[in-house]
């Protein structure tokens, strides 16, 4: 994936779900060659916003959310896909 070119769609402000927002900032992450699990699992356990990059508007996206919003989504996603395949 390193040397590819990364599109990201613009995300409008303020009308992005939880999981809008979180596949730009995996996107955003992947783009700049950092682990998006890594860094995602480091910004919710600590809050800190530098675990997330700011190209693409990432960083300040996410800050709109909530932890728990985040938790909650990844939650909600990982038990319907485990229990619809």
């Amino acid at each position: 994936m390193l040397g590819e070119t990364t599109k990201l769609r613009p995300l409008s402000e303020g009308s992005a779900t939880a999981s809008e927002i979180l596949a730009h900032v995996y996107s955003a992450l992947q783009a700049k060659g950092y682990d998006p699990i890594t860094q995602l699992v480091g910004f919710v356990l600590t809050g800190d916003p530098t675990y997330i990059t700011s190209f693409e508007g990432a960083r300040s996206m996410i800050c709109r959310l909530e932890r728990d919003e985040i938790l909650e989504e990844l939650v909600r996603f990982y038990v319907e896909n485990r229990l619809n395949p």
